[in-house]
């Protein structure tokens, strides 16, 4: 996927937003605060993401991944090439992303973001 594939598909999730912040990283994030991938577009190129806590040592040893610096702790990796993932795969893992993040948000806030 290219990188305008890439922000086209998150920004058709439910709920999602774009910004530019931290001098040209495109956020993705539910309203303003929670974020559910980062797109680096200056420096490595790199796209990160949340995953699944059971699945996150298996992407860290996975070529081309690693975790993601600064929000490892929170179980997210970085992929510095998004190529070397097939468009199937990253639109599952974007959208698995995008729902971790809405499954951890007030019940009154999950309305009509739930795929």
């Amino acid at each position: 996927m290219s990188v305008d594939d890439i922000e086209r598909f998150c920004l058709q999730l439910p709920g999602a937003r774009k910004r530019v912040q931290w001098g040209g990283v495109h956020v993705f994030s539910l309203g303003e605060r929670k974020m559910f991938a980062t797109l680096h577009l200056s420096g490595d190129g790199a796209l990160a993401f949340k995953v699944d806590d059971d699945r996150f040592l298996g992407f860290c040893d996975r070529p081309g991944f690693r975790p993601a610096p600064y929000l490892a702790r929170a179980r997210w990796v970085s992929v510095n090439d998004p190529g070397i993932v097939g468009t199937a795969e990253l639109q599952e893992l974007l959208t698995r992303s995008h729902q971790l993040v809405v499954a951890r948000l007030p019940k009154r806030q999950r309305v009509g973001l739930l795929l």
